[in-house]
């Protein structure tokens, strides 16, 4: 069956979240009086994945993910700092601007009007409504599901079933999910029973059960996957 509907995950596969990311921790570390090296900023980002996959796994809350990263860090920096004020200031520099992974824009070009596009992103709310907002990138969109706005995380099938219910004349044959995590939507894709595109640039082994049905280097090579794959289904 032709496919109808390409799911998007948002950071890392059309927004590059780890320069925004480095950024907004760069700020804000500075801010509180701690200089931001690079072995800090990169320890930061690691416990910033610990804690998201502890979130995706349903082991911790949202809130308890975006402070407890601040409080695990200053922990093992040994300084006093607030934790929560830490995460505001954090996410409010997030906020501010966007910075596109090579070939997103070109690539939304490309499949708008072929394809009806959604975002499925686990980002907060607040942060991912700016970036989008700033990047001009909703009117490719025919739907935008933030987890926070949701009350649901991938991987949670429950999410992904959240989001069909939104999407018209909704078949599971004729969607497709591209994203950049293993765990989130490559799993989530799966617990779903969704056909699934491991966006891949970095050529990173391949770990975990979650094993994607089709992989990219690069975002250029979608459109010519998704139009094999209708092909085919003919």
């Amino acid at each position: 069956m032709q496919i109808k509907n390409v799911l998007l995950d948002l950071d890392n596969t059309i927004l590059d979240f780890d320069t925004a990311e480095r950024a907004a921790i760069t700020k804000t570390l500075r801010a509180l009086g701690i200089e931001p090296t690079d072995a800090i900023v990169k320890r930061y980002s690691e416990i910033n994945m610990i804690f998201w996959e502890k979130l995706e796994r349903g082991e911790i809350n949202r809130r308890q993910t975006l402070v407890g990263r601040f409080a695990a860090l200053f922990e093992e920096l040994g300084v006093s700092v607030e934790a929560g004020l830490a995460e505001d200031m954090y996410e409010n520099l997030l906020c501010i601007g966007h910075y596109f992974v090579p070939g997103a824009e070109e690539l939304l070009e490309t499949l708008h009007g072929k394809y009806r596009l959604y975002i499925c992103s686990n980002g907060s709310k607040k942060v991912q409504d700016s970036r989008i907002a700033s990047s001009g990138i909703a009117k490719y969109f025919a739907g935008i599901f933030i987890s926070e706005e949701m009350g649901l995380n991938k991987p949670d099938k429950r999410y992904f079933e959240a989001c069909f219910a939104q999407i018209p004349d909704f078949r599971r044959e004729n969607s497709i999910m591209v994203g950049d995590s293993l765990t989130s939507d490559i799993r989530g894709a799966r617990n779903a029973g969704l056909r699934s595109v491991w966006f891949n640039p970095a050529h990173k082994a391949l770990t975990g059960d979650a094993a994607p049905d089709y992989e990219i280097d690069a975002l250029e090579k979608l459109p010519i996957l998704l139009a094999e794959l209708s092909e085919l289904s003919e």
